[in-house]
């Protein structure tokens, strides 16, 4: 499920079976060098995202991208995110990002880093062959965090 007035009404009846928040976490560069890179970045973790709620869905809601600017990167806020979702009722609540800073910041317990893989000049079916081997890298922390509740 989305985090949309259609996913969120069918969320609020079976909140219960839900506990996990995805939250795609995002870099935003607008430097000429790494505009490319960033847009590409967001459209593997977008659409890995996108995968995942597909293949779990029922078990999991997918919030809107956290999007911050490389510059402006603050270690509190997907913190205070993470929290805030918990305090929701989430049990688990996972970060997905391609940006490897996340992976220093020790307050953010769930983060899932994967290399950005460029799927623009990908056609479909290589496309969804790349995002299966990308979840089955995935499926083990998710397992790994529901196993302990």
């Amino acid at each position: 499920m989305y985090f949309n007035a259609n996913d969120v009404t069918s969320f609020m009846a079976q909140k219960d079976f839900i506990d996990t928040a995805i939250v795609p976490l995002v870099s935003i560069d607008l430097s000429s060098e790494k505009m490319k890179q960033s847009g590409a970045e967001v459209d593997f973790v977008m659409s890995l995202t996108s995968f995942i709620e597909q293949q779990f869905k029922g078990r999991l809601l997918v919030m809107p991208p956290f999007s911050y600017m490389t510059t402006l990167k603050n270690e509190d806020l997907p913190q205070q995110l993470e929290a805030q979702l918990h305090n929701a009722g989430f049990k688990h609540v996972f970060f997905i990002t391609c940006d490897h800073f996340w992976t220093n910041s020790g307050d953010i317990v769930n983060i899932i880093w994967l290399p950005a893989i460029p799927l623009e000049s990908m056609d479909a079916s290589v496309k969804k062959s790349i995002l299966e081997d990308q979840l089955r890298q995935v499926i083990p922390m998710l397992s790994t965090k529901w196993a302990q509740i």
